[in-house]
């Protein structure tokens, strides 16, 4: 296996990439050549809000081939052609040969929870002082209890198992299902999970069964009862949009969780849901935070 790598700018990065795939690259991945630097900037945003720029000043271009003559009659191809103007090639090297399988797990250690509560990718054993366990691999679907938002989520389930708020449990936008399986876990009742995405779907049924626990999985028209819990672990935006929606299915006494939420956006939240409810602040992580709401 060999790597052709190209330095490109901002304009080539689209016709060199489309190039590289005609002229029979197994694969082509792009890289911002500042990452980790000062140079580095900022490139996708929000879901439905306008990223702050179309790309990279400067990308690395990486393209796999099969042997050195491919790899090299790609480059002569592409050296004669007006759009590599600004081009510059960095090398063409052997891959070295990996268990990629084992490279990729080693990056997927337990996560802490709480010190009790663990999720664990089926290839580690769980700690000795682990609990309650959430079995849970990688997937398509969000979801593996690394990001701040789905721990947050995970540590209020844990620290209101025992106060009756996991009676009946929404978890809207499920992803992995990793929500619903914590309420679960927990003890609660009635679990619902949906999602607008049908592979987050499958793989909520998936985890779900792999864990042991019964959580009724399906697409968000799904969802139309009341819930002593709803949980959404979504982003700033959709959660404003869905403000009404979710507060509706609040039973009374009930809690309303909300995360992917990040410390700037919290008034713009609170204004949203002003309508409806009181939303507070409930944890925080990493530039992240958890907002709640009790409907009386």
């Amino acid at each position: 296996m060999l790597e052709l790598r190209l330095m490109c700018p901002q304009g080539q990065v689209d016709p060199v990439s489309d190039g590289l795939q005609v002229l029979d690259a197994l694969s082509v991945s792009v890289e911002d050549a500042d990452a980790q630097t000062d140079a580095e900037q900022a490139l996708f945003g929000e879901p439905g809000m306008p990223p702050p720029q179309s790309g990279w000043q400067r990308s690395r271009v990486l393209a796999l081939f099969e042997t050195q003559d491919k790899a090299q009659h790609a480059l002569d191809v592409l050296r004669v052609q007006a759009f590599f103007a600004g081009c510059e090639v960095l090398g063409i090297d052997p891959v070295p040969e990996q268990d990629w399988v084992r490279l990729t797990q080693s990056q997927f250690a337990p996560v802490e929870i709480t010190p009790e509560f663990w999720i664990v990718p089926t290839w580690h054993e769980p700690p000795a002082k682990a609990r309650v366990v959430i079995r849970l691999d990688p997937g398509l679907a969000f979801g593996t209890g690394t990001h701040p938002t789905t721990r947050m989520c995970l540590r209020w389930i844990a620290s209101h198992a025992r106060q009756g708020a996991l009676t009946a449990v929404l978890d809207y936008g499920c992803g992995s299902g990793i929500l619903a399986i914590g309420a679960a876990k927990f003890g609660a009742g009635l679990v619902d999970a949906v999602d607008i995405d049908e592979s987050a779907v499958s793989s909520t049924q998936a985890n779900a069964q792999a864990n042991a626990v019964q959580v009724r999985v399906g697409l968000t028209g799904m969802a139309l009862q009341h819930y002593q819990t709803v949980l959404a672990n979504i982003l700033a935006t959709p959660l404003k949009v869905l403000a009404p929606l979710l507060w509706e299915r609040v039973a009374p006494g009930g809690h309303l969780v909300l995360a992917g939420i990040l410390e700037r956006q919290v008034q713009e939240l609170q204004m949203a849901y002003a309508p409806w409810c009181q939303l507070e602040v409930a944890d925080s992580e990493d530039g992240w935070v958890l907002m709640t709401a009790h409907r009386p």
